[in-house]
């Protein structure tokens, strides 16, 4: 099942995410869409996630595939997070995330807007690998009755589950809220390693 319709005449946007050498928090923030199946119909799931900490950092849950699932998603991230210079936010090219109301939205922030190159999954890899755990580990072993029940079921595993007890490679065996409290314990502390 298709989560974007990148046949749109809406303006795309280079790649940037590509070049981004990361060193820190809200320096990236990678997003993406995934489809769940309830009893009798299907929800989309947008999420945006911090490329360096892997942390879910902003999301939504709804009936529709619009432009208002990602917009959600990036209302929570930016009321949680600091938007520093030079922030890149990457997504694929779908009419969700090009979309006029969309990237204003970016713009207004400061944020430069990134995407993939046409039909290239691997250019968001981080987030396609997040969306393979979020299946495995949640999506694929609970049956939702309704949205609030999947809504429920899944802001548990993201907020719960995957940011602050699931452990990464990557994060050095530690999960993303702990990381970034090492991050931030290590920025005013000098000396105390990440």
């Amino acid at each position: 099942m298709a989560t974007t319709d990148s046949a749109h005449g809406l303006k795309v946007y280079p790649n940037r995410a590509a070049s981004v050498i990361l060193t820190g928090i809200d320096q990236l923030w990678v997003a993406d869409i995934t489809y769940i199946r309830l009893e009798e119909e299907f929800v989309y799931l947008a999420v945006i996630l911090d490329a360096y900490s892997r942390r879910v950092i902003g999301w939504h849950l709804g009936q529709g595939l619009d432009d208002s699932l990602t917009r959600r998603a990036l209302s929570m991230a930016l009321r949680d997070r600091t938007v520093l210079p030079g922030l890149v936010h990457h997504s694929d090219r779908g009419v969700q995330y090009a979309s006029h109301v969309y990237t204003q939205m970016l713009k207004e922030h400061g944020i430069d807007i990134s995407m993939s190159r046409k039909a290239n999954p691997w250019d968001n890899a981080a987030c396609e690998s997040f969306m393979k755990t979020l299946k495995y580990e949640e999506v694929y072993r609970t049956e939702y009755r309704n949205l609030a029940d999947a809504r429920a079921s899944v802001g548990e595993f993201l907020e719960k589950v995957y940011n602050q007890k699931r452990l990464h490679s990557a994060l050095s065996y530690r999960s993303p809220v702990e990381f970034e409290k090492a991050l931030s314990m290590a920025a005013s502390q000098p000396g105390v390693a990440v």
